[in-house]
């Protein structure tokens, strides 16, 4: 396992850091606002904005935000509204990206992330030139220190609807289908089983291996990206060693 979820897994702690000086909770209500706007404000039946309060609580936001933000998005009370864009990009090495934004004016959202992939070795691309590499798929990551046994975890996962069960030294991946996510993981959490990662993301068919400096010039392009305000997600099909992912998440 070596690929951008790995990658954001590394660097977990940084939203913390990240929430003391706001820039986590402002992606969040964002998220969340047009989440609200677009299925409504329960999260019971809208499954984006359940996922987007799950990332509230992880950054400690407090509830009142929550609220008013959800408020915003289904039109209680008035906000900025924004509209979701992608963006698709090629980095170092031809690594192929795909870049979800919440902005209130793309004109301004577009010509700085082309200025952020000028600086840091990347080019915008054209709709679909990469889009078709990805695929929207529940993830599960877990630490194998965590202590549940392969072969009981594959079974748990396997019944529930995963799609693909997977093992490395140090984790176990799962892969499920966008709709099968919570049904897998609830499945998992009633097993009293923790995971590190648990989120709907997207998936690349393939993957394109880089190291050395090539490596390190891909991830500060996807660092970079995801710094900016209105940049949501940033998904990458790099296969990067994992020394030199820790190395680079714990000096981020």
């Amino acid at each position: 396992m070596s690929g951008h979820s790995k990658w954001k897994t590394n660097k977990g702690k940084k939203m913390v850091a990240d929430a003391k000086k706001g820039a986590a909770y402002t992606k969040v209500i964002k998220e969340i606002t047009v989440a609200a706007r677009e299925g409504g404000g329960n999260p019971d039946t809208n499954l984006r904005l359940r996922t987007a309060m799950t990332r509230a609580k992880e950054a400690n936001m407090p509830q009142d935000n929550v609220k008013m933000a959800i408020k915003r998005g289904t039109g209680e009370v008035p906000g900025v509204v924004y509209e979701t864009v992608m963006y698709e990009a090629y980095g170092p090495g031809g690594v192929a990206i795909l870049i979800e934004a919440l902005t209130d004016n793309k004109n301004r959202t577009t010509a700085e992330l082309r200025n952020i992939m000028s600086k840091k070795g990347g080019n915008m691309a054209g709709a679909g030139s990469v889009s078709y590499m990805f695929s929207k798929k529940g993830y599960i990551l877990i630490e194998k220190a965590q202590g549940p046994q392969e072969d009981e975890l594959m079974s748990i996962a396997l019944d529930a609807g995963a799609e693909d069960f997977k093992s490395d030294e140090k984790n176990y991946e799962i892969t499920t289908s966008a709709q099968d996510f919570e049904k897998v993981k609830q499945a998992i959490q009633d097993k009293g089983i923790k995971f590190q990662t648990a989120e709907v993301t997207m998936i690349p068919s393939s993957t394109i291996k880089v190291a050395g400096n090539e490596a390190k010039q891909v991830l500060g392009l996807v660092e970079g990206l995801e710094e900016h305000d209105d940049v949501q997600q940033v998904y990458a099909n790099f296969d990067i060693p994992d020394e030199i992912l820790e190395q680079m998440a714990a000096s981020s």
